[in-house]
């Protein structure tokens, strides 16, 4: 294998592109969140609704993937997949799992924990309504997480399942959605000589939220 021209221990960035401080931050987080998101939408960064999930499965091993975030709100974060994914098999046994999310471009990050529950199928029927058909039809012709032997069972599967359904795919029962419920929100916001801006957010037992400032 090649040597790098320099070494990656010598990769470095100065954040400089704004600042976080108690004084101008928002004592709700998520009307905090919502200025940070519809910011990163704005300044039209790469998919700025892409989240990290992470979750702990019966072993205690931690594992991470991206979704996208499909909606927000003071009931908190929700999120569509396949239940019987790895992810939905490890929130049925630790309904504990923790968010992210990097807009690099803005030199920000927010992250989320919290515990999750099924969305109503009433919320669930309505968005996988509102998705495009050849979507649709893949939550029936993927299994998630399973192993398969080649791609063409996928392909085989979706053309199986849109000769059945045609224009109508309905929900499948094990696809639906998902929604953290936060009771800790933390935001970053880069800082020259890695001082960076750190706030959390602490829910109380009277429902408001404790705000402080962390070391970065």
């Amino acid at each position: 294998m090649s040597q790098p021209t320099s070494s990656i221990a010598d990769l470095r960035k100065s954040y400089e592109r704004a600042e976080l401080n108690e004084d101008a931050s928002q004592a709700d987080p998520l009307k905090q969140f919502d200025q940070w998101l519809k910011e990163a939408i704005a300044a039209e960064v790469p998919e700025p609704n892409a989240m990290t999930l992470a979750t702990v499965a019966s072993n205690l091993r931690p594992s991470t993937r991206i979704v996208l975030i499909k909606g927000y709100d003071e009931r908190g974060i929700t999120w569509f997949t396949n239940y019987d994914s790895r992810k939905g098999q490890e929130l049925a046994g630790n309904p504990y799992a923790a968010l992210q999310f990097h807009w690099v471009e803005l030199e920000r990050v927010v992250r989320i924990e919290g515990v999750v529950e099924k969305v109503s199928d009433e919320e669930s029927d309505a968005y996988f309504n509102s998705r495009p058909l050849d979507s649709r039809i893949g939550a029936w012709a993927s299994p998630q997480s399973e192993v398969i032997t080649g791609r063409s069972v996928l392909v085989a599967n979706a053309a199986k399942y849109g000769a059945k359904f045609l224009l109508q795919p309905p929900r499948p029962p094990h696809w639906g959605g998902y929604r953290l419920k936060p009771d800790n929100w933390q935001f970053w916001q880069g800082r020259k000589s890695r001082l960076h801006d750190r706030l959390r957010y602490t829910l109380q037992g009277d429902a408001s939220w404790l705000r402080e400032r962390l070391a970065p």
